[in-house]
């Protein structure tokens, strides 16, 4: 069986390594090389400009100018056993042995070698061209000639006292000393690039580690698709996110976020800094303390949030706090309540229907016609359903009745007696029963507690509700009495502060429904956003009577009269 071959690709980190070191080598050896080259460059200029000063002095030297003025007007070239021992030879030698000069040549005017280290040499043409020099001009050469490669000069030889050129000097270092000289200067050339291919090598290897930090370990790919599911699950949830960096700034804030807050898009604000509720900037407090989810009102709506630390591989990643709505849940919550004291009220009146029929039925069979009669009467007079509230039907709304009725029962096995004031009128219907219903059930469960806790032994709660027209529909207003203890002197202002309850104390009654703190502040809230409020009428005192709270909810009620502006009227 042959075994797969497949090679996994490379981390992404690992390959930017890789790249970051070839560029550090490539830029290392180009520079280095460019430096060698200059180096190289400039040791031959130097050369250069050696030979053209050693050259000058020879050729300006007077008994040279004169022994080749006297060579040149002679009839041919002397044979080179004379030039050897010539002055023009010595001249020459003992100019290159003190200067260390390959060659130092001295010519005609026609190019024949007059002075040359290589006796052999002489009287023959130069093996490079002197035209340039015997014409008048000094130039800088780098060939190779019969002794070998070299970097030279070459001076024009003027007769004495005269302009007349009547020959030409040239001299010559090897390149093969330059050589030398390079390699002596190659040294700190290559120790410094070697030093920064190390230090390049160190800074890639942190980079990597920075890189790896950064990304988590995650290889590109995995970072796109992270970021593509992070949106889709992020904009795609109901739930609102807040994630909070290790450096404190919030890095994540969504749409639902936004909307269960009602603020704009907190992306990149300081934590601390962030126009957000204390209660859930208090849930991130470095304590090293777990907190439970809390609720807090915002607006309109009840919020469930709760926060936990987010950790990658024991790294702190900071905070990620969730966000719920528990508004819904809360009106489906009582509504159902609600329906179910209903139910559990007709049953117990069916059983009392029953009976009701079985005694008619015993007065007919009896012949006892006239008593029959009668307590038909009586029985269409009270109802086939009687809650225990006393006046309810000064509630013309049968939601309003339904709803009072129920939370009588309650009240009723609690041992509080749920009464409806004499000064209750209202004869519209109810056209936002969310709102009612949140308003009346917390101001009427807030009233319950507070007479359960109170020390008067009757206990009742006492609510009084009056609509009246307007130009928007009308506005109901329902005032709640208790005969609890009243509230504390020190917290009338607090009761509808969010989160603040007295619930299980004997002195100061609950006054936030379920003894959660947000009952009366997200009734206040409902009101005020309706252009209404709850307010606290009175107090109480101890022993009572409690305290007594009024709400005002515009637009709730439809009377069937219009109100006019007063324009229309005008005559």
């Amino acid at each position: 069986m042959k075994r797969s071959t497949t090679r996994l690709p490379l981390r992404f980190s690992t390959q930017t390594l890789f790249l970051q070191l070839g560029v550090v080598l490539l830029v290392v050896l180009l520079s280095g090389a460019m430096h060698a080259w200059l180096t190289y460059d400039r040791l031959g200029r130097e050369a250069e400009n050696q030979a053209l000063t050693l050259a000058r002095t020879v050729a300006s030297d007077p008994s040279v100018r004169a022994e080749v003025q006297s060579i040149s007007q002679k009839e041919g070239t002397p044979p080179a056993s004379v030039l050897i021992k010539g002055p023009l030879m010595a001249a020459a030698e003992g100019a290159r042995n003190r200067t260390g000069a390959l060659f130092v040549v001295i010519t005609d005017e026609t190019g024949l070698r007059l002075a040359h280290p290589d006796a052999d040499r002489l009287g023959e043409k130069v093996s490079t061209d002197p035209s340039d020099a015997l014409a008048g001009k000094e130039v800088t050469t780098r060939n190779t000639g019969t002794l070998g490669p070299s970097a030279g000069a070459k001076v024009p030889v003027f007769a004495p006292d005269s302009p007349a050129i009547v020959g030409e000097v040239s001299v010559g270092y090897s390149t093969e000393s330059i050589s030398r000289s390079l390699a002596r200067d190659i040294v700190p050339i290559a120790v410094t690039a070697a030093g920064a291919l190390l230090a390049g090598v160190f800074a890639s290897f942190l980079l990597r580690r920075h890189l790896q930090r950064l990304t988590l370990g995650l290889e590109p790919e995995e970072i796109s698709t992270l970021v593509h599911d992070q949106v889709a699950v992020l904009q795609g949830v109901d739930e609102g996110v807040i994630g909070i960096s290790g450096d404190g700034r919030i890095s994540v804030f969504n749409t639902a976020a936004q909307r269960l807050l009602d603020c704009d898009d907190l992306t990149g604000t300081p934590w601390t800094r962030a126009p957000l509720p204390a209660q859930l900037k208090a849930l991130t407090e470095p304590d090293g303390q777990e907190r439970d989810a809390i609720e807090l009102v915002v607006g309109a709506r009840v919020v469930v949030a709760s926060a936990r630390k987010a950790l990658h591989r024991k790294e702190d990643l900071g905070w990620v706090i969730m966000l719920r709505d528990r508004t819904e849940l809360q009106h489906l919550t009582r509504q159902l309540d609600a329906v179910g004291t209903m139910s559990t009220a007709l049953r117990a009146q069916r059983h009392e229907f029953a009976n009701q029929m079985h005694t008619l039925a015993g007065f007919m069979s009896i012949g006892q016609f006239r008593q029959a009669q009668d307590y038909l009467k009586q029985l269409v007079a009270t109802g086939p359903l009687k809650f225990p509230v006393d006046q309810a039907e000064l509630l013309q709304d049968p939601y309003l009745q339904a709803f009072v009725g129920a939370k009588g029962v309650e009240a009723h096995e609690r041992g509080v007696a749920l009464r409806i004031g004499p000064e209750t009128l209202v004869r519209g219907h109810v056209t936002d029963p969310q709102d009612v219903t949140t308003v009346l059930g917390n101001l009427i469960d807030n009233a319950v507690n507070a007479a359960v806790a109170g020390a008067a032994a009757d206990r009742w709660v006492e609510v009084e509700a009056l609509d009246a027209p307007g130009e928007d529909g009308g506005t109901l207003h329902i005032v709640v009495a208790d005969s609890g203890d009243g509230l504390d002197p020190g917290h009338v202002d607090d009761v509808f502060s969010e989160g603040f309850t007295t619930a299980g104390s004997s002195t100061t009654p609950a006054r936030s429904s379920g003894g959660q703190g947000l009952g009366l502040a997200l009734a206040r809230q409902l009101a005020r956003r309706r252009g209404g409020d709850v307010t606290v009428l009175e107090k109480g005192t101890a022993g009572g009577p409690g305290a007594v709270f009024m709400a005002t909810l515009p637009g709730t009620t439809d009377t069937g009269i219009t109100v006019s502006s007063g324009r229309d009227n005008d005559v």
